[in-house]
């Protein structure tokens, strides 16, 4: 992508104006957490923009500042309060991060009276800019709005894998959103390359439970590791054992016993950028025409959970596993088939 191709997506995508101050976020490694040749790879990456945005800045008036802080080491892990003040006092924040910031960045975009908005860049890597960077961001815009209304329309989603493995999930009281690459206005919070919506699973919070009753998420979630095939065992929205004798099982079952809250259930969410591609890097991967859920934190999608991960596992088409079908539960009782053959059917979303 050439820098007027950069240009013009920055200004197409988060419209900076005179006046306003827009902030680069960067981790850096420290300690026990290593640098890799794709993170030094985004940092460079990071610069080139800032670069860029500095010169948009001189000519259009706007300032824009550079802050590197000390890499978390979990996605999701809570921001220190120093980078979260900073992000409080910016109008764009842009984190082309190692490890997820958004669960921080979100939640003080979408505060009320907010004058912030901000992109999520967990990953990002420089050959995006020639895949789902590239992505028309209109249509992407439409296809999210579209999913975003049928997620809102519907009390449960039944997932069939090709493992075999099938895996139903609670949508009850909770609102769906939208990723539509849209950062233009405050208030608005993005993961970046985007396109996808997405809604918290019901997990029968304790203030509702009375009403609602019980989650009735339950069933296998299969996920493979470097080829090894792990199943978890899902009731009532939490992961409750798991299957497998490798190594990465035992490790899950370490993972999973440390912190209780990393068993939820988080997220139901839906690519649909038709330029995204599957490389194993999960920025893009959840953004491909497809299914992923995650574990973990959901407060910051709308659900309950608070924790200190928040991981999403994706199942497009070319995954090491696929959602061979997705089937969205209607308050009639109805079904809306979503996702046919592990891909995403775009011709109910027109």
């Amino acid at each position: 992508m050439q820098e007027e191709e950069k240009i013009k997506m920055f200004k197409d995508v988060f419209a900076p104006k005179s006046g306003e101050k827009v902030l680069f976020l960067v981790d850096k490694p420290h300690d026990d957490i290593k640098d890799n040749k794709k993170w030094s790879d985004r940092r460079e990456m990071a610069k080139d923009w800032y670069q860029i945005f500095k010169k948009m800045g001189n000519k259009t008036g706007f300032s824009v500042d550079w802050m590197e802080y000390k890499a978390t080491g979990l996605n999701n892990k809570p921001l220190p309060e120093e980078v979260i003040t900073a992000v409080k006092n910016s109008n764009l924040v842009l984190a082309m991060t190692q490890y997820s910031a958004t669960s921080s960045i979100l939640p003080i975009c979408r505060a009320e009276g907010s004058t912030t908005r901000g992109a999520s860049m967990p990953g990002i890597e420089r050959r995006m800019e020639n895949t789902a960077l590239k992505a028309n961001y209109q249509d992407v815009k439409k296809y999210a709005i579209a999913i975003e209304k049928l997620l809102n329309k519907s009390v449960g989603a039944e997932v069939l894998f090709s493992t075999g493995d099938i895996l139903n999930i609670d949508l009850r009281n909770r609102i769906a959103h939208a990723d539509t690459g849209d950062c233009t206005k405050y208030g608005q919070g993005i993961n970046f390359p985007s396109g996808e919506a997405y809604k918290a699973p019901y997990e029968g919070a304790s203030d509702e439970i009375k009403e609602f009753g019980i989650s009735k998420t339950k069933g296998i979630w299969p996920v493979k590791y470097n080829g090894e095939l792990v199943k978890y065992i899902v009731e009532k929205n939490k992961i409750v054992d798991i299957i497998g004798k490798g190594k990465k099982a035992d490790e899950k079952r370490i993972f999973f016993k440390e912190n209780d809250s990393r068993k939820n259930i988080a997220e139901l969410g839906i690519g649909c950028n038709p330029k995204a591609v599957v490389t194993g890097n999960v920025l893009e991967d959840e953004k491909v025409s497809g299914l992923h859920i995650a574990f973990g934190l959901s407060t910051h999608l709308g659900g309950k959970v608070k924790s200190d991960v928040h991981q999403d596992i994706c199942y497009p088409k070319g995954a090491p596993v696929e959602a061979k079908t997705l089937n969205l539960i209607q308050k009639d009782g109805s079904k809306v088939e979503l996702i046919k053959n592990a891909e995403l059917r775009y011709d109910i979303l027109k």
